[in-house]
């Protein structure tokens, strides 16, 4: 992506993920906005965005941040949000293994408490190593975790899935993580 493509993408984050209301926006059911209240509304606020340009954000995004509905008029960040939105995700059963990335330093509470979502409204778990890794390199050297999956959704606990693939739970407690 080019670095216009970046910030853009990263101002799309804070607004659809955390501040909406900074641009005048509310989060509609699944944390959509229509098009062209966002393009409007970053054009008032000093950072205007094409349409060209929002469609390439979300076709090149590597991590498929965002999503357009079907209709293309209305679009939304696939997870990640810190405000309160009801995504309309359905549960699902998970698969045996997911993956978390960290870094060392977070690695003494994350063994005492688990895994807990913070701001956030769910814990974010990857499906496969080398995403983990990823998502943990960006703080420094990752240290990836291997979550019983299969086992936390048999004692109970729910799991959803976004349109981008991440998996969501409210939280992974101590007992079912190990160091990979």
């Amino acid at each position: 992506m080019s670095k216009r493509l970046i910030t853009v993408s990263k101002y799309l984050a804070k607004h659809l993920r955390h501040a909406p209301q900074d641009l005048g926006l509310t989060l509609q059911p699944g944390g959509w906005v229509a098009v062209d209240d966002l393009l409007a509304a970053t054009r008032q606020h000093g950072f205007p965005i094409t349409f060209d340009e929002l469609i390439e954000c979300v076709e090149t995004n590597d991590k498929r941040r965002f999503a357009f509905d079907v209709s293309g008029e209305l679009i939304r960040a696939n997870q990640g949000h810190s405000v309160e939105v009801d995504l309309q995700l359905e549960a699902c059963e998970p698969p045996p293994t997911l993956y978390h990335g960290t870094v060392e330093r977070f690695m003494p509470s994350i063994l005492e408490s688990g895994l807990t979502r913070g701001k956030r409204h769910h814990v974010h778990l990857s499906g496969d190593v080398e995403t983990a890794r990823k998502v943990g390199a960006r703080r420094g050297q990752p240290v990836i975790l291997a979550i019983e999956a299969g086992r936390m959704g048999r004692d109970g606990r729910e799991f959803l899935r976004s349109a981008n693939g991440v998996w969501l739970t409210d939280a992974v407690p101590p007992e079912y993580l190990s160091r990979i």
